[in-house]
């Protein structure tokens, strides 16, 4: 392992010293910000070119940008999906810093090419499995009672799936949900669901990117098998102090930001809160008048640049979920604070520091003035720092390099009886844990036509005994990364990648849709950490102008120390969950086409997906392979948008998948006077196929010069022909002929129709 390391090492050192020397003498660099021209936001992976040479690059998550050109003149192109291209001549004879802003492409329609003529996506970039989603497209697509959601939005790209209806849990590529690693602001999130997961955690208004890295995983991540889902919130408007929102079927939002004093600082200020609670209190049932039933969260954000070369930003997230009667209480929620620092040591060089929180708990009390009153808590904790680097030596290299270290803190669940309670206290052990990673990855230039991306991340858990001050077991790992692509065509290229990942924490949850009160735990001596390594192999294509995107994408993931449940096994407060667990291996291979299309009035893409997910685990299924919970064989997306007037837009997407394997009794036995069912194997019966239509119109004021105000109204109808999609079956003896039995659907929704009011100003 050790030797492995050191040979990449040397590599990377020989790679870059190769083409240093040759450039260094006459080359200067250019590099700068990346902006918004009306917000002053900086803009996430922006495109910088140099349209005779073909080369170029982009701005990364802090919309910073670094290119190393000879000495000259050079003509330089901007870029943004969304936005008009801008071209700069340079003469660059000196270093150079130059900070760039691009204007949103006007909406009208005699305008609308602008936005066509930028590409989706990136078709050099080596990296395959990637979906990238703006704000404004996920306010286009219609979802459940009009709230605009970017896991909702995420679930209609090919290899993601929701892991059951309406649920904000999702699968990728058939792993588990908790296979995803979700960061907001860098910060873990370990429940990303409202209300039982009908809504996510995430408020549109405050989201500026999201990205999802499908198994291709960059180095700098790690910890997760399935996928990394990084979403950025807004810095702040620096301009201009603007408020939006709007008031909907079952919440409201609003959101406040602009610049305090001077460009330099900047804050953003959201939050939302649902009511169903205040329609309760008109019910003329006392038990149900009293109920309480909602949400909240609050997305909070404070920016100041000291100058070109240091930057601070201070994050916060704090949401949760109330549901309350005469006899209960739930409550479950977020937080997480983040606090990075920009610095830029050269023109070449980069650096990000982040410091890091993430809380989770939950919370059960039962009344007091019964017998089975209780009180339940659970809560886990990360405390975690992280330092980054970008490095771009030459023209032809771009290095990233760093560390992190996370301590986990996990409370499994406490339960206190009340006074009059015939229970006995329940104190689960407290577990701790240390996870380290340290990566190092080079994107390279060989010639024109290949991009080689190659990278090493080490990574180490510990699980740490917190009263004693030592580490009790440890796992070191290593986790190699590559990716290629091969630029045949102008317009055209292919993609090949290889990723190793391991997995130290994982969920207890043997339901196919995550709860609240599912718990996570940790890798030890008996729970080794599960391992992947996934292949992926692409072909991207530009069409028609720039207007239209296509991919397929084939991949196959190998997965060793698989976790899945035993028959009937006991989750809830377990304080011996190890022995209810089961480890064999597990693989998924598929093949995913995408088709993006921005031209004129329309927009949106078709997405679909074949794919196999199967297991084979120890002492279940009788040691047999069998389909895993998310083996879905047909998945289908299409979603369209079509603009009939500057204010009148139209919209729809339709959802089609194969219905999930479950276990079904398939046969019976009698015993006396009751029916034992008998039980298929492992997951070896399908539920009813899925599908769903959605459809939306929004409607736009006229837009006045003289009055700051714009608002627009949203019509929706989630499930628009009111399909019963089956959410459980269950069976059940008929009373007529108890020697008979039946089976029953249970289903959540119908037609769901939204009103939404938006605004601004």
């Amino acid at each position: 392992m050790r030797l492995y390391f050191l040979l990449f090492l040397a590599w990377t050192a020989y790679a870059v010293r190769a083409e240093g020397p040759a450039t260094a003498l006459k080359s200067r660099v250019v590099s700068g910000y990346i902006k918004d021209a009306q917000t002053g936001e900086v803009l996430i992976g922006a495109t910088i070119g140099i349209p005779k040479s073909g080369t170029g690059t982009v701005s990364n998550h802090y919309g910073y940008y670094s290119l190393s050109l000879p000495e000259g003149r050079h003509s330089l192109q901007f870029t943004f999906l969304g936005y008009e291209s801008v071209e700069k001549d340079l003469d660059l004879s000196t270093d150079k810093n130059l900070n760039v802003e691009l204007a949103p492409a006007s909406a009208t329609l005699n305008e609308v090419k602008v936005v066509a003529n930028q590409s989706h996506s990136r078709l050099d970039e080596p990296l395959t499995g990637v979906q990238k989603i703006s704000g404004a497209t996920i306010k286009q697509v219609p979802l459940l009672l009009g709230e605009a959601d970017a896991l909702k939005a995420l679930q209609l790209m090919p290899g993601v799936r929701a892991a059951s209806e309406g649920s904000s849990g999702f699968s990728v590529r058939g792993g588990n949900p908790d296979q995803n690693l979700i960061l907001l602001d860098e910060a873990p999130v370990y429940n990303a669901g409202h209300l039982l997961g009908f809504f996510s955690v995430f408020n549109n208004d405050a989201i500026k990117d999201v990205s999802l890295y499908k198994g291709d995983i960059p180095a700098k991540n790690g910890g997760r098998l399935a996928s990394v889902l990084d979403i950025r919130m807004k810095d702040g408007n620096a301009r201009n102090f603007t408020a939006s929102g709007g008031v909907g079927t079952i919440s409201s939002r609003l959101t406040l930001e602009g610049p305090i004093a001077s460009e330099k600082t900047t804050f953003l200020l959201a939050g939302r809160r649902t009511y169903a609670d205040l329609f309760l209190k008109m019910s003329s049932d006392e038990q149900i008048k009293d109920n309480i039933l909602y949400f909240y969260d609050v997305n909070a954000k404070l920016s100041h640049s000291f100058s070109e070369s240091d930057r601070i930003y201070f994050s916060a997230y704090l949401g949760k979920d109330v549901v309350k009667n005469h006899f209960s209480e739930i409550y479950f929620g977020n937080h997480t604070s983040t606090f990075r620092w920009n610095h830029v040591f050269s023109p070449r060089l980069f650096s990000n520091l982040t410091l890091l929180f993430s809380n989770y708990q939950y919370g059960l009390a039962q009344s007091d003035a019964n017998a089975s009153g209780i009180k339940w808590i659970s809560n886990m904790q990360d405390y975690g720092a992280r330092l980054d680097f970008n490095y771009y030596p030459t023209p032809a290299h771009s290095i990233s390099f760093g560390a992190q270290s996370t301590l986990h803190d996990i409370l499994p669940g406490e339960v206190r009886p009340s006074d009059n309670s015939v229970f006995s206290p329940v104190i689960m052990q407290r577990k701790q844990a240390l996870e380290h990673g340290f990566y190092i990855e080079n994107a390279q230039k060989i010639g024109t036509k290949l991009t080689w991306r190659y990278g090493l991340r080490l990574s180490v858990f510990q699980n740490y005994d917190l009263d004693a001050k030592k580490s009790e077991h440890s796992y070191w790992r290593l986790e190699p990364r590559s990716g290629l692509t091969w630029m045949f065509h102008p317009k055209s290229s292919f993609k090949a990648s290889y990723a190793r990942t391991y997995q130290y924490m994982h969920l207890s949850s043997n339901s196919q849709s995550t709860t609240p009160l599912d718990v996570w735990f940790l890798s030890s001596p008996v729970v080794k950490p599960q391992r992947s390594d996934q292949f992926s192999l692409g072909w991207f294509r530009h069409m028609a102008n720039n207007s239209v995107d296509l991919s397929i994408e084939t991949f196959y993931k190998d997965m060793q120390n698989t976790i899945d449940f035993k028959d009937y096994a006991d989750l809830m407060l377990n304080e011996d969950l190890e022995s209810e667990l089961r480890f064999g291996r597990a693989y998924a291979y598929g093949l995913e086409f995408m088709t993006r299309y921005n031209s004129g009035k329309w927009n949106g893409w078709l997405s679909y997906t074949w794919s196999r997910s199967r297991r084979k685990v120890n002492e279940i299924n009788n040691n047999e392979w069998y389909y895993s919970p998310y083996d879905l064989t047909h998945d289908v997306s299409i979603v369209a948008s079509y603009r009939l007037s500057p204010r009148l837009l139209l919209s729809g997407n339709w959802v089609f998948t194969t219905g999930a394997p479950v276990t079904f009794p398939v046969g019976r036995f009698e015993s006396g006077n009751d029916l034992i069912p008998i039980y298929s194997e492992r997951n070896a019966e399908r539920m009813p196929d899925y599908h769903r239509l959605d459809v939306g119109i929004t409607w736009k004021g006229k837009e006045n010069p003289q009055k700051k105000w714009q608002g627009e109204w949203v019509f929706s109808a989630y499930n628009a022909y009111a399909r019963k999609n089956a959410w459980s079956i269950y069976f059940e003896q008929d009373e007529n002929n108890p020697h008979r039995t039946k089976a029953m659907k249970s289903y959540l929704f119908s037609i769901i129709p939204a009103i939404t009011y938006n605004f601004r100003f």
